[in-house]
This record gives C-alpha cells, structure tokens and sequence, in this order.
C-alpha cells in the first residue's frame, strides 16, 4: 500500500501553483438518483475530467471492476488507511465504509484535471470544510417513486435493503441545500448537458437559489411527504 501524508500536513496546506491547479467537482446523490450513470457518461465524452476512485470495504457488484468503479479493500486495509490519515473523507454507509484518497486528488489536480468526487453529503462536507473552492452538485431524483423503481430494478438487494435504502434516500435529500447547484437526474442526455454546463460556467439554470430548482425541490420532498 503507497504511503500517505503525514498527520501534520493537511489538504488545505499543499504547496501548488494555483494556475496549474485543476478544479474539484463533488458530486452527491441518493443511492438510486443516477448519479453514477451521470458521471461515467459526462467522463466518456471529456477527455479534460477525471473520476477520482474512492475505496470502499463493500463487496463488488457483478458490474464493478477493481481500481475502475472502487478501490475494493478489507475492513482492516481501511482502518490501517484511516490511522495513517490518507483519507480527504471518509464516512460509513450501509454498514460500510468509503473515503477518497489524499493522493489521487493531489497528482490529479496538480495535472490541472477536473476531478469529479461521487460521494455522499456526509463526505461532501468534509472534503468542502478543507477544500473551500470546490464545487458542489447535488442530484435528485424525479420522485420518491421513480426512485424505488430504479433501486428494485437493479435486482440486486433484497426487501429490507431497499426499505433502508429508501428511508436513507429520504434522509439524504435534506441536505440538497448544502450544494452549490441542483439538478433533477430524469433523462441522462439532458442532465449530462446540464452537469457540463455547470463545469463550464453556464449553469445559472440549477443554481441552489434559484427559484425554479427551489420549486423542482419542492415537488420533489412533497412526493416524499405523501409517500411516507
């Protein structure tokens, strides 16, 4: 396992140039959003973005390749990792734990890259209280029930996972306002334009303030609130 930085050093006192600094992007979602899909379609189509690979102490999926959708490593790999500080954050979801490493972030950003972070809120927070200019995408889902539907076609989890997952959906899309844009993940073409868009500067449209993702948002929680 490569070493980590020391504990006396932090994220926010690293000695780069900022003209040769590439941008955070921390990109968050509910499980079942389609953020995922998202961002490996938008990674596809531009050469400029790199997805930065989180470790996780969870099984792989069938789909899921080692070193390309996670870094897969056992719990005591984790914890070694978390006792030498190598993680930007780090958080525990589903009985499972996920952090971003230190390094990646470092040698991608020093190559001038965007680096895309698919994490949850809980992990956005952290990298955001150290990492003051990146920036903040949260995605929703068109509604609490387009949600179950995506989470039970995945055919993967059983009765109580979805239940867990859904209650936790629930809890993790208060936070929409902690971000610093908005968009509703329901047709990937679009929602990729607009992901781009916000990358590019032209993202006024998903904007947290404004009052059309306000009213989206609010749609959106008041299906959740008849549902429950």
């Amino acid at each position: 396992m490569n070493k980590c930085v020391s504990k006396r050093k932090t994220w926010s006192n690293r000695v780069v140039p900022l003209k040769k600094r590439g941008s955070l992007v921390v990109i968050s979602a509910p499980s079942g959003a389609g953020k995922t899909t998202l961002v490996h379609e938008l990674i596809r189509r531009r050469d400029d973005i790199k997805f930065s690979v989180s470790y996780t102490t969870r099984p792989a999926r069938r789909s899921e390749a080692h070193g390309k959708d996670y870094f897969f490593v056992s719990d005591r790999e984790f914890s070694l990792m978390l006792s030498k500080n190598c993680f930007l954050e780090s958080a525990r979801v589903f009985g499972h734990w996920y952090g971003t490493r230190k390094k990646d972030i470092e040698v991608l950003l020093k190559n001038g890259d965007t680096v895309l972070l698919e994490i949850d809120w809980q992990g956005a927070r952290q990298v955001r209280s150290s990492a003051k200019d990146a920036i903040g995408i949260f995605i929703l889902p068109p509604s609490l029930e387009e949600l179950e539907r995506r989470l039970r076609g995945r055919g993967t989890d059983s009765e109580e996972v979805i239940d867990r997952r859904l209650r936790d959906a629930i809890s993790d899309m208060t936070h929409w306002d902690e971000f610093d844009y908005v968009l509703v993940g329901e047709e990937v073409e679009n929602s990729v334009k607009q992901l781009e868009a916000i990358l590019n500067g032209l993202g006024s449209n998903n904007v947290v303030s404004s009052p059309e993702i306000r009213s989206k948002v609010k749609k959106i929680l008041k299906s959740r609130d008849t549902a429950s």
